[in-house]
């Protein structure tokens, strides 16, 4: 996912904190924010996830006019492509880790950008799937003055084949 622009706004921060129900002042109390060390309302750990909604071209996002993989016409959900495969081998994928390193803290009217790039890859002898392929994902945000705010690392793995029982 690449964001030209995802603002940190105090109302998007206080609606996640909510909808993850954590309920810490500095998430939404500028009074009490400011007698902290960040010295403002700060966002939760995993609140740079949300920079997915401002990415017009998110693949998660529903697209009107198109089948959606998460329509569940078949048991996962994804519908195979030409050839009876759904993507890289036959087996499934999995979102397996997510790592987040805080350069800063993310405060809000702070207005960032997100820049993809691979990370390492890896492989490991699964018990029912064969082949587990591991791939990162790492996504940096910057603030507008090209500070490193916030790295973020994704861990996907797929099987070789659907796992057997």
């Amino acid at each position: 996912m690449a964001v030209d622009k995802f603002p940190i706004e105090a109302g998007h921060i206080m609606m996640f904190a909510r909808s993850i129900g954590d309920a810490n002042p500095i998430y939404y109390d500028e009074d009490y924010a400011k007698t902290t060390e960040p010295g403002g309302v700060v966002a939760p750990p995993t609140f740079v996830q949300a920079s997915a909604q401002f990415d017009p071209d998110y693949f998660l996002r529903p697209k009107i006019g198109q089948e959606w993989f998460g329509s569940a016409k078949g048991p996962t959900g994804i519908t195979p492509k030409e050839g009876g495969s759904s993507g890289g081998g036959s087996g499934g994928g999995l979102h397996a880790e997510q790592h987040y390193v805080y350069h800063k803290p993310l405060v809000a009217g702070d207005t960032l950008t997100a820049t993809v790039k691979p990370g390492k890859s890896w492989e490991k002898e699964g018990r029912r799937g064969g082949k587990l392929m591991f791939s990162e994902s790492v996504t940096e945000y910057r603030d507008l003055e090209g500070e490193l705010v916030v790295t973020a690392t994704s861990v996907g793995v797929r099987t070789e084949r659907p796992a057997t029982s």
